[in-house]
């Protein structure tokens, strides 16, 4: 009984540390790396270029990175997951059908934040409706602003 009840304990423990919370972070040459635990990572680029990475901050120039959740499971599926970017796609807590609808409504809106910058670079003034109805033309500087505005949305919808 008592050698039962070890290969129990035994196995649920496996079982825990194989479907732990997965987590990434970026080190300091833009390469995402996966963890599945919370301890402290640090990063840092030496004098030749070379990108280095510790559970200790090392080097005077290392920087603790940033754990950001990736999903429940293990490191191998979030892997075999992930798109050529390195990324799964996913956010967390999210089903594929979640997913393909965020994706759905996320490309409806890049496609629509476009349209609007388009419209507003090809227009010959911009203007704005008055009180009254009435088009009060906006200056120069004022429609650049504008424009800068409409692209910094538009970038940030179609990333």
């Amino acid at each position: 009984m008592r050698s039962l009840f070890a290969v129990l304990v035994l196995v649920l423990g496996l079982l825990s540390v194989a479907h732990a919370d997965v987590w990434s972070w970026v080190d300091a040459s833009g390469k995402t790396h996966f963890v599945d635990t919370k301890t402290s990572i640090y990063t840092w680029v030496d004098e030749n270029g070379n990108v280095h990475y510790s559970d200790t901050p090392d080097h005077e120039d290392a920087v603790s990175v940033v754990l950001v959740w990736v999903s429940s499971g293990t490191i191998d599926e979030v892997k075999a997951n992930k798109d050529d970017a390195g990324s799964t796609g996913y956010l967390p807590g999210e089903t594929a059908e979640d997913r393909a609808e965020r994706e759905k409504a996320e490309a409806y809106y890049c496609k629509r934040a476009t349209e609007i910058y388009d419209s507003y670079v090809n227009a010959p003034r911009l203007f704005k409706a008055g009180a009254d109805g009435e088009r009060e033309y906006l200056s120069k500087e004022d429609a650049a602003n504008t424009i800068a505005e409409t692209r910094a949305q538009k970038d940030e919808l179609c990333r």
